[in-house]
Formats: C-alpha cells, sequence, structure tokens
C-alpha cells in the first residue's frame, strides 16, 4: 500500500515510469528499448519501495504506560547527547537522533501518547541530515506532547535531498504512541527529546524500527506527601 501522504509524487513517479516502459516499446533499437525498460522498472519499483506504508506494531509496553517512549521512524541512532534546555518545555534534555536513509521507511509515527501542546513548521537550510547542526539550522517541525508522565519534545528534520515534510498534527491533538502523523521525503532525520533523568535504551549504532522499538523511558515524579 502506498501511503497517502506520498500520493502525489509517487503518481508522478509511477507515470514516468510507465512512460519510459512505453517508449521502449517504439521502434529504438534494441539497446536504447533495454535501457529505457530497464529505467522505467527501477523508477516504479524504487517508487513502490519509497512510499510503502507496512503495518508496525506498538510494543505492549508502550501500550499500557505513557512513560514509554517508542522510536517515531525507521532509521538508525545516530546520536544521543545532553541539551542544555528542550525547546518549549524548558530543563535539561536528551536528544536522541535517528537517521532515515532513502531505503528506510519514511512514514512517521508519534513517540508518545498524550495532548500536543505545540506543532508547528519552521523553515530553513538543508544540511546533511547527520550534520549536528541540522536541528536547529534546517527545515522542520517540532511538536511537543504531554504525556501522564511528563512532556517531550520530536520533529521531523529535512536533510540534504529531502525537500518537503507532511504532517497532519495540531496543538491540542489528543494522540496514541504508534499512530502515523506523517513523512519526510527522500532522506531525512527525526529528533526526540526527554528530560534529563529518562532512562535512555539506545546508542548511536543502534536500528530502530518506528512503534516498535521503545527508545527511552520517563521518570515519573514521584507524588508529594
Amino acid at each position: 500500500m502506498i501511503t497517502p501522504y506520498g500520493r502525489d509524487n509517487a503518481s508522478l513517479m509511477l507515470g514516468i515510469g510507465g512512460c519510459l516502459i512505453l517508449l521502449a516499446l517504439t521502434p529504438i533499437g534494441t539497446i536504447g528499448s533495454i535501457a529505457l525498460i530497464t529505467m522505467g522498472i527501477a523508477s516504479v519499483a524504487f517508487t513502490l519501495w519509497f512510499f510503502r506504508d507496512p503495518e508496525r506494531y506498538l510494543d505492549d509496553k508502550a501500550r499500557t504506560d505513557d512513560s514509554w517512549i517508542t522510536a517515531p521512524a525507521d532509521g538508525t541512532v545516530t546520536e544521543v547527547v545532553e541539551i542544555n534546555e528542550i525547546p518549549f518545555v524548558g530543563g535539561r534534555g536528551v536528544q536522541i537522533s535517528i537517521f532515515l536513509s532513502p531505503l528506510n521507511l519514511h512514514v512517521n509515527r508519534y513517540p508518545a501518547t498524550g495532548v500536543i501542546l505545540e506543532a508547528m513548521y519552521k523553515p530553513g537550510k538543508y544540511l546533511m541530515a547527520f550534520n549536528p547542526k541540522a536541528s536547529e539550522e534546517n527545515e522542520q517541525s517540532v511538536f511537543v506532547v504531554s504525556t501522564s508522565a511528563g512532556s517531550i519534545l520530536f520533529r521531523q528534520i529535512t536533510g540534504f535531498l529531502a525537500r518537503r515534510i507532511v504532517f497532519v498534527t495540531k496543538t491540542g491533538d489528543s494522540v496514541r504512541a504508534g499512530e502515523r502523523f506523517g513523512m519526510m521525503k527522500f532522506g531525512s532525520r527525526m529528533d526526540v527529546v526527554v528530560p534529563v533523568g529518562s532512562e535512555i535504551l539506545v546508542r548511536p549504532g543502534n536500528t530502530v524500527i518506528s512503534a516498535s522499538t521503545i527508545i527511552a523511558r520517563l521518570k515519573r515524579s514521584e507524588p508529594s506527601t
């Protein structure tokens, strides 16, 4: 199934692939026909792969406990680093960055269950997604979700190849971990920022699967006596 977040691009790319295959049927010679068929099939195959939208199953712990934070995207953890302040939330945080190659699934899912306190789009540069400055300078969307265990921030960040972010989230929305909310196109990055003191369950080099991989657990405040 092709994700609805990318049907515009997918339709164009499938059309181009189909046209190349049809052109190969015209009398242009064997070498030309083989070249066009190869490019056409490659275009169709890449489109179906990149814009695929398979199911991802939420980790059982995150179904019943909002303190468990899941990966919002498929990819590779490239950075786990402390930052001085979580934007829109305050306090020190730990930023977990996930790099998505063009071969990774690019449909994004909410990392936590709660209410969206902030949802905004920020235009910016197109630095390589693994560049540490990308978190601040690149085009991105930024979300803050308040859970029963605390607030976290997550953001979609475009990379050098990507030029479009798609999301349907609005301030005030009630969301559930593992639900789809958008995608980034053609290579990009996801950041999740949790408060310092949270248990971090991934490290650089780990491969994560959206919804299925737990990346952190928030530390619940002790009840006052």
